[in-house]
This record gives structure tokens, sequence and C-alpha cells, in this order.
């Protein structure tokens, strides 16, 4: 099985993971995403927030030293929130679902929480593997598919 591990994110990967993160079918099935992906200026501005913000955890997932995505912890309102984004070329390997146990890992705070759109199965999936329960929806709108939809809110005790 190929080794899953978590490092700082560096500048030398801030090309490969912008072009994951504007990859269309990628981009639809995540639903909640930056307004225009295509934004290398915005992309750019959130990725030095998120790397400098005290508070957030964030990580470059790798898969046997390769770039594979990002994962990441935040509070918002009060609340840990974590999030993550795979490069689709390593969806279905289970490498979510090492990341994510591994974030949990360096996260000790407890409740966690997560939210994905009700329609994504596969990183539903993943947090109920990893001991997530549904605690409710919510709906917002998703950038990426410019409509109001359904997100699945769970719950890391």
């Amino acid at each position: 099985m190929a080794e899953v591990a978590l490092r700082p994110v560096d500048d030398g990967d801030l090309d490969a993971l912008f072009e994951q993160m504007r990859d269309p079918e990628a981009v639809r099935m995540a639903a909640f995403t930056a307004a225009d992906p295509d934004d290398r200026a915005a992309f750019d501005v959130r990725m030095a927030k998120n790397r400098t913000t005290p508070g957030i955890v964030h990580r470059a997932v790798t898969v046997d030293g390769k770039l594979a995505g990002t994962i990441a912890s935040f509070v918002i309102e009060g609340e840990t929130e974590v999030t993550y984004w795979i490069d689709r070329s390593f969806w279905g390997q289970g490498v979510a679902s090492r990341a994510l146990a591994l974030l949990m890992e360096l996260v000790p705070e407890r409740p966690l929480f997560a939210r994905a759109a009700s329609d994504n199965a596969a990183s539903l999936r993943v947090l109920e593997k990893a001991g997530f329960t549904v605690i409710g929806s919510d709906s917002g709108f998703a950038n990426a598919r410019g409509a109001e939809i359904e997100e699945t809110v769970l719950r890391l005790s």
C-alpha cells in the first residue's frame, strides 16, 4: 500500500495545488469552492492566509512523496472544522481516509466538525469511516454549481 503522509505546504506546492483545485469534476463534486477557481490571485491570497493564520492547521497530503492534495482544520464560529482536497487521480485509493486519520492525530480538539455536499457520497463515506456522525443538514450557495444546495453537517466527538 502507498504511504500517505502530511507535511507543511510549501511554496513549491502552489502551482500544482492551484491546478488540482480547478479540475472541473473535482470542483463540481466539492461544490463549496472559491467563487472563481481560475483566479490565481485569489488562490494565492487564500493559501497565504491558510499558511499563516494562527489556529489553522494546513498540510500537504503526499502519497509516496508525490503531492496529492491538502487537508486542514480551522476554527469558524468557535467550532473546529476539517476540510480536504484530494487530486482526482488519487480518488478511490483511501488517500483521503488516511490523510484525515493523520490530521485527527495532529488536531486534539474535539468535537471536530465537517461539511460536505449531501450528494458527495465519497466524501461523506470518508468522514463516516473516520467516526464522524451526521448531525444535520444546511443549505448554502455552492459556487461550483451556481445554486443553493444541501450540505450534510457531521461531528466527531
